[in-house]
């Protein structure tokens, strides 16, 4: 900004957004001064680099301002975990189904852990089905984001809303 600025000519938009024509940067500063503003360079990519005519303090300003408002608006996706285990009654694959399908209106991922413990891991294939069972209580609401994959001693999968809904 201002004379920090070492091109020869620049692009200048006034004050009020208008195109004050291709200069020398020495009489755009002095356009500048004579409205007791700022010459801000906005794009020095450009050929010849656009500056403009602003207060740079407001600028900053509301520049903040707009980041701030951006932060605010977006919205964090967590992974909510939900463990089984193989030999799970069927009541209780339904109620953490029901905390699944809350995680999953709330927006958030859900990954579903199925974990063996010692003679367990003879029958892995056999529990499959629990994941897909489990999948497919909510299959309504969410979509299998990643397939049930045997990693160590526990078997995931992973939910997430379906997008096609509001």
């Amino acid at each position: 900004m201002n004379e920090q600025i070492r091109d020869r000519e620049v692009r200048v938009i006034g004050t009020n957004g208008e195109q004050l024509g291709i200069m020398s940067s020495r009489d755009a500063m002095r356009l500048a001064r004579e409205a007791e503003l700022d010459l801000v360079k906005v794009s020095p990519m450009a050929k010849p680099p656009v500056c403009k005519i602003i207060d740079y303090g407001k600028f900053r300003y509301e520049q903040d301002r707009k980041e701030k408002e951006a932060k605010r608006k977006q919205r964090t996706v967590e992974l909510k975990e939900i463990r089984l285990s193989p030999n799970i009654d069927e009541n209780d694959v339904k109620t953490k189904a029901a905390n699944a399908r809350k995680f999953l209106e709330k927006g958030d991922k859900v990954k579903i852990t199925l974990r063996f413990r010692g003679r367990e891991m003879a029958h892995i294939p056999q529990t499959r089905h629990i994941l897909d069972d489990f999948a497919a209580s909510l299959n309504d609401i969410a979509v299998v984001e990643k397939p049930p994959k045997l990693e160590g001693r526990s078997m995931s999968l992973v939910l997430a809303k379906n997008p096609n809904l509001k």
